[in-house]
């Protein structure tokens, strides 16, 4: 079977934690960068990626890099590249990308070149002037870094942190791909009891819960290289069999989540019930000063409201001091909260026993990490 480059894409700071759940997964030449992890695999390592993957963005064929300072270079190289492996004669290809810090820095012009690149190649092999593009959607993606062009087919479609039970979520949501990243590091077991006090539409409580339950984030999904003529359609049927084995019908795990806002409490019960984990999560109007854990043992992850207006940031730094009050350490209890903010150890009132920097969108943030029995 053909063995595969592939590229992940994730969000800056969770790169080894999306290595390590490869490797898991058995994919081969794991190799974690900036912002992805490269690693090869056959089709079947496609689709299990797709399916499995809780941490990457979505999965690409990394088609060939090469360094180009000039259009006729970037023009010349893509040219040489096998798109026939890739695209069939009716296929739609169309191209985006990105440049950065690059000779090449007009995105337009880029996705133009290597359009005309590819046509040509296809023309050579085709034998034919004229694309209808009328079937499978095969997207076209680049990245130009510093000269380095690197040239890819996604094969995903849709992002992958787009589980399909999010419609409706809060004003400030958390991406799935971070929270799951949150609850990896806090340790989710199949009789994990979880608290989140400030928990939105729910993603962090409901991410846990996919976890615990071992529920392949992308089972019930459609992804683009299902429509792909090189990629055998039994691989598909093959790996969703094979996270499903995985399962787990019944767990001890349960989270409770709260939140001020009676909304936010609604979309949460909605979307972890369109989740299939609405069994496995309470959601309640609650203020963080009336947060209480019932149980001897617990963890809480969550993602208290950040500002950037002054006005906002006072207040955050209020809630930082509740929740220094409200979060007691105690034998049994865990406690991890991600912030963008430099000071929170001070307004928490305690100093983390690891930190871990991740970003939140755009947004630069600490993940303070409290486990040691005080």
């Amino acid at each position: 079977m053909t063995e595969y480059k592939m590229v992940a894409p994730c969000g800056f700071g969770i790169e080894g934690i999306l290595a390590d759940e490869l490797r898991r997964l058995q994919a081969n030449n794991v190799m974690a960068e900036n912002g992805r992890v490269l690693f090869t695999g056959d089709g079947n390592m496609l689709a299990r990626a797709n399916i499995c993957s809780r941490f990457a963005e979505r999965i690409l064929i990394n088609v060939g890099s090469f360094h180009a300072e000039s259009f006729s270079e970037l023009f010349d190289a893509v040219r040489q590249l096998p798109f026939e492996e890739f695209i069939g004669k009716d296929d739609s290809f169309p191209v985006k990308g990105w440049c950065l810090n690059s000779q090449l820095h007009s995105v337009p012009d880029c996705q133009s070149i290597i359009k005309k690149a590819v046509v040509e190649r296809l023309k050579t092999v085709y034998k034919i002037d004229w694309f209808s593009e009328t079937k499978a959607k095969v997207q076209i993606q680049f990245s130009i870094m510093k000269n380095q062009v690197t040239i890819m087919i996604d094969t995903s479609g849709m992002g992958l942190h787009k589980r399909g039970y999010r419609e409706k979520s809060n004003l400030a949501p958390i991406k799935e791909t971070l929270a799951a990243a949150m609850c990896d590091q806090a340790r989710i077991f199949s009789d994990t009891i979880l608290y989140d006090p400030f928990c939105g539409s729910g993603t962090i409580l409901i991410e846990a819960a996919l976890m615990a339950k071992k529920k392949a984030p992308g089972i019930n999904s459609f992804f683009a290289a299902q429509r792909f003529p090189f990629i055998d359609r039994r691989v598909w049927i093959e790996e969703k069999e094979r996270a499903r084995s995985f399962e787990l019908d019944r767990v001890d795990f349960h989270a409770y989540g709260s939140d001020i806002d009676p909304e936010c409490v609604k979309i949460a019960r909605e979307n972890a019930r369109k989740a299939g984990v609405g069994e496995l999560v309470s959601v309640e109007v609650a203020d963080i000063k009336d947060f209480k854990i019932c149980q001897d043992r617990a963890i809480v992850i969550t993602n208290p409201p950040y500002g950037e207006r002054l006005l906002d940031i006072a207040e955050s730094e209020r809630l930082y001091k509740e929740m220094g009050r409200v979060f007691s350490a105690q034998p049994n209890r865990k406690y991890f909260v991600i912030s963008p903010h430099d000071q929170f150890e001070e307004f928490f009132g305690r100093c983390a026993d690891k930190r871990r920097k991740l970003y939140n969108g755009m947004i630069k943030c600490q993940y303070y990490m409290y486990f040691r029995q005080k």
